[in-house]
């Protein structure tokens, strides 16, 4: 490989170090020799150099010549991630020369297994320059297995020692080769990474090594060919509750897509989601994307889902034509209301908007301590603290349900709908939060993911705002044709809700604040309406609330 040139010799020889560093701590462990040990020592420096050089090199070709090659960018990113744990990897083996001079029998550590981690590290470090230069995902797995045997084996022997402890053996031996073998579990910690860098290498996207198999396990259900190789895949973006998703490249069956969306995550999450795109599909058939396939074990879960066609109506709103734009509102104002008639069913429910503001305060202190304020008087007039309003707001809540449910996205974000010009549609996407509830909590949560876009061009402000106006008077009027009579109420609940939680996502203090602030002044404004006494069904938002 081109890119490798003048680099090829350091990296075979770094290797070649790393593993005689390895095979020399074995000598050690089996026979005890001063002499080898402070060779080890020294060989220590001479990897620490090497891996300064084969960085420098890398870093000086992406700066002269290949910067604009992803390939070659991706390699040298792979060749520094896997020198670096070589490297790791030999201060590791010195570490344990070091731990073995505690031991004051030197062949108590020859009671457990420990030459097993040694076959199991050597073997893997001898596919290394293999794997990485023939870009072999299979070998990169092999290597990225052994981290999982050398797990195991530590466990193994960890339950020895401790067994011994409680044997009343000698407890420095028991300390000194627990200590021995944990740096020999941490090898493999180092391994795995350089697996993974190896499939970087070859894929062109980072993935943990759980990711890659779920993938591949997902992929094998829909009768695809595995492993992928690069430019397939392309990730797209993690979500705030740890989900990857990437998309696989590829014509698939069907007019609406090409390829596939592959996510990754919790398994309760994605099993919901899968869930609720069926219920989707079956109240709007094409409204959810179709889901191809799903996999799950133990810790995690994946599934691929069509990719649609089209782009995020935030993508709409902001970037396309004014008439596309106000198309798109029409469109999705005309699926909303569908939607909600079709799923109504006359069950009064109460949404909880003040309980999940709750269930976010600590996250908003931590980013804004102050916005946990205190009662004050200033200029005579008595101030409640802040948590004394959210208390005086939950209590009136609990007046409040909403006379019907319908079927919510849950997580109604600009960017979790998806509008497609050609075929004149809304998707909805991301829906594992779908359920029976009060539409008023989609229309809040649509209406401040407008309002807390970080966008401060006047032309474009004006776009979010026509937008907030034209969806707040289309919830309006469907809440006067439904005869419901608190959605002022209940949607003052949930901006309250939406304004205070979303500073927490937000670094900009000033419009945190401002976000905060405008929670706190409806909170006051609702208290100020009940000590009024009139009746509720008379109370209305103020809509200037929402505009910037």
């Amino acid at each position: 490989m081109r890119f490798l040139e003048g680099i090829e010799e350091n990296f075979r020889f770094m290797v070649l170090e790393v593993t005689k560093q390895v095979e020399n701590t074995l000598k050690v462990l089996e026979n005890p020799d001063p002499a080898l040990v402070v060779k080890i020592e020294s060989r220590d420096d001479y990897i620490d150099n090497l891996k300064s050089v084969i960085e420098n090199k890398c870093f000086s070709r992406i700066h002269t010549g290949f910067g604009s090659d992803k390939r070659a960018i991706d390699m040298a990113r792979a060749v520094n991630i896997i020198t670096s744990n070589l490297e790791r990897l030999a201060d590791h083996a010195v570490n344990i020369v070091m731990q073995s001079q505690y031991l004051r029998d030197p062949n108590f550590i020859k009671r457990y297994d420990y030459k097993a981690f040694f076959t199991e590290i050597i073997k893997a470090l001898r596919l290394v320059v293999k794997a990485l230069y023939n870009q072999d995902i299979t070998l990169a797995f092999r290597i990225c297995r052994a981290e999982v045997t050398l797990d195991a084996l530590f466990k193994t022997n960890f339950d020895i020692i401790l067994a011994d402890l409680r044997k009343g053996e000698s407890p420095e031996n028991c300390i000194t080769a627990h200590n021995i073998f944990r740096y020999l579990e941490r090898m493999g910690d180092t391994i795995l990474n350089i697996g993974e860098a190896i499939i970087f290498a070859a894929v062109g996207e980072k993935f943990k090594i759980h990711q890659y198999e779920a993938l591949k396990e997902t992929l094998s259900e829909l009768g695809e060919e595995v492993p992928i190789s690069d430019g397939e895949f392309h990730s797209i973006w993690g979500t705030r509750s740890g989900c990857r998703i990437g998309m696989v490249a590829g014509e698939r069956k069907g007019r609406r897509s090409s390829g596939v969306l592959f996510k990754e995550g919790n398994p309760e999450k994605l099993r919901r989601e899968v869930e609720n795109i069926r219920r989707w599909e079956s109240i709007m058939p094409g409204l959810p994307p179709k889901v191809q396939a799903f996999h799950e074990d133990v810790e995690s879960a994946s599934m691929l889902m069509e990719y649609l066609g089209g782009c995020t109506y935030q993508e709409v709103v902001l970037t396309g034509a004014p008439e596309v734009a106000a198309n798109a509102t029409f469109i999705l104002e005309q699926t909303a209301r569908q939607l909600w008639t079709q799923t109504r069913k006359d069950t009064p429910v109460q949404a909880g908007y003040v309980s999940q503001l709750r269930q976010r305060l600590d996250d908003v202190y931590r980013m804004y301590p102050s916005f946990r304020t205190k009662a004050m008087t200033l200029m005579g007039l008595d101030i409640p603290a802040f948590e004394d309003l959210v208390d005086a707001t939950a209590d009136l809540e609990t007046r409040f349900q909403a006379p019907f449910t319908v079927f919510i996205h849950g997580d109604f974000n600009i960017n979790n709908i998806v509008y497609n010009h050609e075929e004149q549609r809304i998707h909805y996407i991301d829906l594992h939060r779908a359920k029976n509830s009060d539409f008023v909590q989609d229309v809040s949560v649509f209406l401040i993911s407008n309002f807390r876009l970080p966008v401060l061009d006047s032309l474009l402000r004006t776009r979010l705002d026509r937008v907030i106006n034209e969806f707040l008077a289309f919830s309006r009027e469907f809440a006067a044709e439904s005869g419901d009579e608190t959605f002022e109420v209940r949607l003052a609940l949930g901006l309250v809700r939406s304004f205070v939680t979303s500073s927490r996502f937000e670094f900009n203090h000033r419009f945190a604040h401002e976000m905060y602030q405008r929670g706190v002044y409806i909170m006051r404004k609702l208290d100020a309406f009940r000590q009024g006494g009139r009746p509720w069904r008379e109370f209305i938002l103020p809509a200037d609330v929402l505009i910037y």
